[in-house]
C-alpha cells in the first residue's frame, strides 16, 4: 500500500515531506503533489510532517477522496520528481483550511 496526497494539498505545497522520505517518490504539479504509489515504500514518515494532513496510508483515504488514490497515480507518472524542499505556494497559509478544492486542482 501506498500513501496518497489528497485534495488538502492544492493551492499549498508546504513540501515539508520531501526530505523526510527515504525514497523518492513525491511529484510536483503545479499546484500540488502527487505521491507514485510504486516508488512508495508504506513508510509514513510523510504523513505526521504534513501541516494539512492530506497524507493518508492508502487503505485509510477518506472516502471523499478516493478518486485521488488513481489520480497520484496518474499525475505522478506526469510530474516532475521533487526532491528538495522549496517554499509554499504563496497563498498557502490561507488556503490550508479550504474544503473542495478539487476543482482547483491544474492537472
Amino acid at each position: 500500500m501506498a500513501y496518497i496526497v489528497t485534495e488538502a494539498c492544492i493551492k499549498c505545497k508546504y513540501k515539508d515531506c520531501i526530505e523526510v522520505g527515504p525514497v523518492e517518490g513525491l511529484h510536483e504539479g503545479e499546484n500540488m503533489l502527487a505521491i507514485d504509489p510504486d516508488e512508495c515504500i508504506d513508510c509514513g514518515a510523510c504523513d505526521p510532517v504534513c501541516p494539512t494532513q492530506a497524507i493518508f496510508p492508502e487503505e485509510e483515504v477518506p472516502d471523499e477522496h478516493a478518486e485521488f488514490i488513481e489520480l497520484n497515480k496518474t499525475l505522478a507518472a506526469k510530474w516532475p520528481l521533487i526532491t528538495e524542499k522549496k517554499d509554499a505556494m504563496p497563498d498557502a497559509d490561507n488556503m490550508a483550511e479550504t474544503k473542495g478544492k478539487r476543482s482547483m486542482l491544474i492537472e
